[in-house]
C-alpha cells in the first residue's frame, strides 16, 4: 500500500485525503498549524490519521509521495527534507487530475484569476455544461474528483499550485496577466515568477489552447523567447487581432478558427478595462467549448461579479462605498482606482509584500481626495503619497476607518477600500477584511 502524506490540512490537503483514501493509499495529515474543527470531523469519520501543531518527521519522511499545500513554502524545513531524500512533493491539482478524464481549463494570472474563473464557469453552467469549480476558490479539486462526477473543470490556480505539478495539462489555459506578486516566495527574482505562471501550458500540446492578455508586456516577452505547443489565442483592448479577441469601437470581437463572436461592450455586467479583458478570456473558452453565442451574449450581461472585487456596498448620503478587500497588490489596486469616476477617499495599507507604489502616482493625483492608512505598518505608503492628497489619517480599525471616511466625503464622492496590501496583520484573511467593512458601513 503507497503511503501518501499531506502536509497542510485545510481545504486542499482534506480533499486530497479523502481522494488518496478512495484509491487505496495510506493517508498520513500533517499540519504544522491547528487544523479547523470542521476538518478534523471529516478526517475522522473518514477514519484518516492526522496530527496538527507539528510535523513528525518519521511520519512525513516515510512517504511514497506528499502533497504540500500552496500556503507552505518550498522553504520550509520539512520540505527541504523530503526533497533531499527524493520523495515527491506534488500539489492537489497534479495528484487529482491523475484520477479524472474531466477536461480541465486553467485560469492563472496576478490579477483578474478569480473574476475571469467565475465568470467562465458561469458561462458553461448557463449553457447547461455539467461542470465543477475548483483550484483556488470553492470546494477542492481532488474532494470533487473523490465524490462528483463533473465533465469539465473550471480551476483557478496560483503559481504556488503549478510549481507543484508535474504531468497536469489543462486543455484551455489563461493567463490573465502578470504583476509582481508574492515575490518573497521567488527569491525576490520576476523571471522565476513569470516562469512558474507559464508552466500551466508546459505539458499542452498541439490539441490545446493558451489564451492570454497580448498587451502584457511579461507575456509577450516570455512568448517571444520561448516555444510552446498549444494553440495561441490571444486578447487585446489595444490592437485589432486576425485570430483572438479585440475591440473595435464599443464592440469586442473574437476570431477563433473562422467562427466570430461579436458583442456590444455596453451590455458587459462588468465595469472597466481589465474586465473587458476578463470577458474576452472568458468569452475565448466559452467559444471554444461551442457555446451558443446568444448564451454567452446573456451570461456575460446578468454576471453578478465576485464577492470583494469592487463590490458595491451601499450608497448613503450619495457617497458610494466600494469593497475591493481582494486587491493584495499593487496592479490590483491600479485597475480599481482606475475605473473610478468620482472623487475617492482610499483606504489602503496591510501587509506590504515589496510594494511599489510608483505607478499609482498619476492616477492618485488624479482621482483621490483623502487617503486612510489602515495597517500597522503604513511608513511607506505616507512616504509615497503623504505630499500628494490634500488629507492621510492613520488607523488601526475598519470601524475606525469607515467611520473616518465618511466624515471625509461628501456628495457625490466615493469611498473604495482597496488595500495593495495583504490582510495578515489586522485580519485572518482579504475575506474577514471585506467583510468587516460591509459591516462597519452598514452600521453607518
Amino acid at each position: 500500500m503507497k503511503r501518501l502524506v499531506i502536509l497542510g490540512g485545510g481545504e486542499s490537503g482534506v480533499g486530497t485525503a479523502i481522494l488518496g483514501k478512495k484509491k487505496g493509499f495510506d493517508v498520513f495529515v500533517s499540519d504544522f498549524g491547528k487544523i479547523k474543527e470542521n476538518y478534523k470531523e471529516v478526517l475522522t469519520i473518514n477514519e484518516i490519521a492526522w496530527e496538527d501543531e507539528k510535523h513528525t518527521e518519521t511520519l512525513v519522511l516515510s512517504a511514497d509521495v506528499v502533497m504540500k499545500s500552496p500556503g507552505i513554502p518550498e522553504k520550509a524545513p520539512i520540505v527541504k527534507k523530503l526533497v533531499e531524500k527524493g520523495i515527491p512533493v506534488i500539489s492537489e491539482i497534479e495528484f487529482a487530475f491523475g484520477y479524472t478524464d474531466a477536461i480541465t481549463i486553467g485560469i492563472t494570472g496576478s490579477n483578474g484569476k478569480t473574476t475571469t474563473t467565475m465568470l467562465t464557469y458561469h458561462l458553461l453552467k448557463s449553457a447547461g455544461l455539467n461542470v465543477g469549480l475548483g483550484g483556488n476558490i470553492g470546494k477542492s479539486f481532488a474532494w470533487q474528483v473523490a465524490e462528483n462526477q463533473f465533465d469539465v473543470y473550471v480551476l483557478e490556480l496560483s503559481s504556488f499550485q503549478l510549481d507543484g505539478i508535474i504531468d497536469y495539462k489543462p486543455h484551455i489555459a489563461i493567463i490573465t496577466n502578470i504583476s509582481p506578486d508574492h515575490l518573497d516566495r521567488y527569491n525576490y527574482n520576476y523571471n522565476e515568477y513569470i516562469d512558474s505562471k507559464f508552466r500551466i501550458t508546459m505539458n499542452q500540446q498541439e490539441e490545446d489552447f493558451l489564451i492570454y492578455d497580448d498587451d502584457d508586456e511579461a507575456i509577450s516577452s516570455w512568448l517571444s523567447k520561448n516555444k510552446i505547443k498549444a494553440q495561441k489565442i490571444p486578447f487585446s483592448i489595444t490592437k485589432q487581432l486576425e485570430e483572438g479577441a479585440s475591440i473595435n469601437d464599443r464592440t469586442m470581437k473574437i476570431n477563433i478558427k473562422q467562427e466570430e463572436f461579436t458583442m456590444d461592450t455596453n451590455y458587459l455586467a462588468l465595469e472597466g478595462k481589465h474586465n473587458l479583458k476578463n470577458a474576452m478570456a472568458a468569452a475565448s473558452v466559452a467559444q471554444l467549448m461551442k457555446i451558443r453565442k446568444e448564451t454567452i451574449r446573456e451570461s456575460l450581461s446578468n454576471f453578478q461579479g465576485v464577492e470583494h472585487r469592487l463590490e458595491k456596498v451601499l450608497k448613503i448620503q450619495n457617497v458610494q462605498y466600494i469593497n475591493d478587500s481582494k486587491a493584495t497588490n499593487v496592479n490590483a489596486t491600479f485597475f480599481a482606482l482606475e475605473s473610478m469616476t468620482m472623487p475617492t477617499v482610499w483606504i489602503v495599507g496591510g501587509v506590504d509584500k515589496g510594494n511599489d507604489y510608483a505607478e499609482l502616482m498619476p492616477l492618485v493625483r488624479e482621482k483621490v481626495k483623502a487617503i486612510i492608512c489602515l495597517g500597522v505598518d503604513n511608513k511607506k505608503i505616507i512616504d509615497a503619497f503623504g505630499n500628494v492628497v490634500d488629507m492621510m489619517v492613520e488607523v488601526h480599525s475598519m470601524s475606525d476607518a469607515v467611520r473616518t471616511a465618511q466624515r471625509l466625503t461628501e456628495k457625490g464622492d466615493a469611498v473604495l477600500l482597496s488595500p495593495a496590501c495583504a490582510s495578515f496583520d489586522l485580519f485572518e484573511n482579504y475575506e474577514d477584511r471585506g467583510r468587516q467593512f460591509k459591516q462597519a458601513v452598514q452600521n453607518l
